[in-house]
């Protein structure tokens, strides 16, 4: 092959991918499609650009006009979240939580977390950032039919064990945490409370999932990519104000553990990004995350109804964007690679009980971009439809698929972005 050729071949695999989720159900939970605007960003200028530091302080000349960029993404996180301090410099929310991780707590010390058979984030395990980082950690015990923490026990396991960080890390994440309770034991022994809001983080910028920073949470983490759906990338957020020494101490700390803590320069043109998606979830946000939420209930019901194990059932089997399926023992990658074959893209996933990670017994699934393309809660009855014909009835995968690319067809706009002009924009051509 000639270079020219070479070139070909990457790019005609891009088409083909584009072609692929266009045609297929998209519904690994955390993924999400970009605007017509964030895109712009991508392929701007400040791609290939470096700004080390912060605004008016670089280690670079010809960062001014990317300054005020920067300036604005954070004026916009905080009115977002309504919080008082945001760095929005991370790659990525594991990156931001390294970050936080390099800043509070020293190789040895303990944190106390959520463990991953019960849906914790990798970045807050032994095998993540969180092991990368020498913690010892300890996990809270977990209520199986609630699918959540046990937040008597928790309260009691901070107590016993006084650890430096209560981390809250989830990612399957279907009900809210009981933050408030675990703050307060975490404060009395001294320990800073942090929650990972990647997963949930446009959906508590829609104001329809708790607010970890009012409830007693020092920071919150997230990424900006999945229910908040912006550019690949992290934030770090908090209602620290940096007034007293302790607080500019606080802050200072999360500042160095980004840089040079875990990053050099950090993706100029995903800040750029960053900043669009923030404004177009103030303007579009709480609709869309109650769209999202709508969805996600709505599909777990019709999941049931057809026989599936969908757990949180005594509790509406979910308030966010997931639904959690137990399909067998150690059957979810067969079952996920059944549902691929007929056009439906989702995950594995353990589910409580289980204890090897590749070969799981669930299957996590996720409504943000069924909903970015305009489902609604009718659609969410022929999906399950189609779950139940891949995984309970065994039908052709082949058959399935092509009804499901028959059924995208009246679903290839893009919503909940800003300009009405371009909500017809095919977003899957781009190359």
């Amino acid at each position: 092959m000639s270079w020219l050729d070479e070139v070909k071949y990457v790019r005609k695999q891009a088409k083909l991918n584009n072609k692929f989720f266009a045609d297929s159900l998209p519904m690994i939970a955390s993924e999400n499609v970009l605007s017509p605007l964030c895109r712009e960003m991508l392929i701007s200028d400040f791609h290939g650009r470096y700004a080390e530091g912060t605004p008016g302080k670089r280690y670079y000349e010809g960062c001014e006009i990317f300054d005020r960029v920067e300036e604005k993404a954070i004026e916009l996180a905080k009115k977002l979240f309504k919080c008082n301090f945001a760095d929005v410099r991370s790659t990525a929310g594991t990156t931001a939580n390294l970050a936080v991780l390099k800043a509070l707590i020293k190789p040895g010390e303990t944190a106390c977390v959520l463990d991953l058979a019960n849906g914790a984030h990798i970045s807050f395990g032994k095998w993540g950032a969180a092991g990368v980082r020498g913690i010892n950690l300890i996990s809270y015990p977990f209520n199986d039919e609630e699918m959540n923490i046990d937040v008597d026990g928790a309260v009691k396991l901070i107590k016993k064990v006084k650890p430096k960080l209560a981390l809250n890390g989830r990612s399957v994440f279907l009900f809210p945490s009981p933050i408030k309770e675990i703050a307060e034991a975490a404060h009395d022994v001294g320990a800073y409370l942090i929650y990972d809001g990647a997963h949930v983080l446009g959906l508590i910028a829609g104001k329809q999932f708790q607010d970890p920073l009012i409830e007693g949470a020092d920071l919150m983490s997230g990424s900006t990519h999945k229910t908040l759906p912006g550019p690949q990338g992290g934030v770090i957020l908090s209602n620290h104000k940096g007034e007293t020494d302790e607080d500019k101490s606080f802050l200072r700390k999360i500042g160095f553990g980004v840089f040079p803590g875990v990053s050099s320069s950090y993706h100029l043109h995903h800040v750029a990004a960053k900043a669009i998606a923030f404004a177009e979830h103030l303007e579009f946000g709480e609709e869309y995350a109650i769209q999202t939420i709508k969805n996600a209930q709505a599909l777990a019901q019709n999941l049931f109804e057809r026989g599936f194990e969908v757990f949180g059932e005594k509790l509406g089997f979910t308030k966010s964007h997931q639904i959690l399926l137990s399909i067998g023992p150690k059957k979810g990658k067969e079952a996920s690679k059944k549902l691929a074959d007929s056009g439906i893209i989702t995950n594995m996933n353990t589910i409580p009980g289980d204890e090897d990670p590749l070969n799981p017994s669930g299957l996590r699934i996720g409504t943000p971009e069924l909903t970015r393309i305009g489902m609604k809660e009718k659609e969410m009855q022929d999906i399950a439809d189609f779950y139940m014909r891949a995984l309970l009835k065994n039908e052709n995968s082949t058959k399935i698929k092509a009804d499901i690319k028959e059924f995208r067809k009246d679903f290839q706009e893009l919503h909940y972005c800003f300009k009405k002009e371009f909500r017809g924009y095919d977003y899957h051509k781009l190359v």
